[in-house]
């Protein structure tokens, strides 16, 4: 009996190595680098030979690459520049451009096509820039082509953003209707404390929940070469879980980290996805754009949002922050300030304020208008 359970085991391990996925491969400045002041590109061909591995194997791929600034800053020699988002901008316009042609010959090796994408939060707050947007990765991956995405540093400004390639990369996600993403770092995962300094810390293989003692143990970066910590991993690994991707924090540089990961080996830190993915327009509340502002609400209405699926009403709502209009996304608290969901809503700030605390039927009365009986549908919004 032991014999033909084990032999069960093992079907199940073939077919789960045979099954394929869409995977999004965040590759940081630190693995790029090897942390000097430019790209190994030495290490760079290995990951690619490990992508045209998965490649071959029926897997689709996805890059979000690091490394435009880093590869501006070596071709031009180094130039001592003014530390001002304009050097930024310009070490990125110059460096883009060469990190998408060093990409281009690596993955030629192998007569894999890549396409660039250059994204910005702008193109992921507008829903119909999120469709576009969707719908090239999409067309680049059934076409045979790996997209090589980074973020358009050359023009984003503070405003629009996204701030670090690992919330991109859980984006770029969403985006692909990714099963897979691997953050790959100069750290083997996350750690019970930072190893740099604590020789008794240890890794921890696997998360169920991100918590706020979780979030503790985030350290910053090394070398000051990237713009993302572990901190920004947890953040992006949270919004990728939510949107049912598995999600990997590993080491970059180890042996066939890529390959390993994908075959389901058990190495860095593997945050479990939630058990289904949501559905596309409430991926895009979850993941699209930033908060306008911020809805309070009352114990029913709590109780009525999180445990009874209901619509958000007028009537549950106590205080209204910030100034957005309607159709823009909202965070929703209890009034202990716990987040609780996000939301279209449906009707401005400055409506939501007049109408908090009334019974849904006034609500013509007091603005002389509706837009529905729910300040915030049920199919509007995400439940934390």
């Amino acid at each position: 009996m032991a014999d033909s359970k084990k032999s069960h085991a093992q079907q199940q391990d073939v077919a789960a190595s045979a099954a394929t996925h869409t995977i999004v491969v965040k590759l940081g400045t630190s693995v790029l680098t090897g942390g000097t002041l430019k790209l190994d590109r030495a290490h760079m061909v290995e990951l690619v030979r490990q992508c045209a591995m998965l490649r071959s194997q029926g897997h689709k791929i996805i890059i979000v690459t690091s490394g435009a600034i880093a590869a501006g800053r070596e071709h031009l020699g180094y130039p001592e520049l003014p530390k001002t988002m304009a050097s930024k901008q310009l070490l990125a316009a110059v460096g883009q451009g060469r990190l998408i042609q060093e990409w281009e010959t690596l993955f030629g090796i192998y007569g894999i096509n890549i396409g660039q994408m250059l994204l910005t939060r702008a193109d992921l707050n507008d829903r119909e820039r999120y469709l576009n947007a969707r719908d090239m990765l999409v067309a680049l991956l059934d076409n045979g082509i790996v997209p090589v995405v980074n973020e358009n540093d050359a023009v984003a400004t503070t405003e629009i953003k996204v701030g670090d390639n690992d919330n991109l990369s859980a984006l770029v996600g969403i985006l692909g209707g990714a099963d897979k993403l691997l953050l790959m770092t100069d750290q083997a995962g996350l750690f019970t404390a930072d190893p740099r300094s604590n020789p008794d810390a240890e890794l921890i293989h696997e998360v169920h929940t991100i918590d706020d003692k979780l979030r503790k143990l985030a350290g910053g970066t090394v070398g000051g070469l990237g713009t993302g910590g572990m901190a920004t991993k947890l953040q992006a690994a949270e919004v990728a879980c939510r949107a049912g991707i598995e999600v990997i924090i590993a080491a970059g540089r180890r042996v066939d980290v890529i390959v390993d990961l994908a075959a389901g080996k058990a190495v860095g830190t593997r945050f479990l996805p939630l058990e289904s993915s949501l559905e596309g327009r409430k991926q895009w509340i979850l993941a699209g754009p930033p908060p306008a502002g911020d809805i309070v609400i009352d114990d029913g209405a709590v109780i009525a949002v999180q445990q009874k699926g209901s619509s958000l009403l007028a009537k549950g709502i106590t205080n209204v922050k910030g100034t957005f209009e309607r159709g823009e996304v909202v965070r929703i608290f209890d009034n202990k300030n716990v987040l609780l969901a996000r939301g279209i809503s449906r009707y401005s700030s400055e409506d939501m304020i007049k109408i908090a605390g009334k019974h849904s039927h006034d609500i013509h009365q007091v603005l002389g208008y509706e837009y529905g009986h729910a300040a915030i549908h049920r199919d509007d919004m995400v439940v934390i």
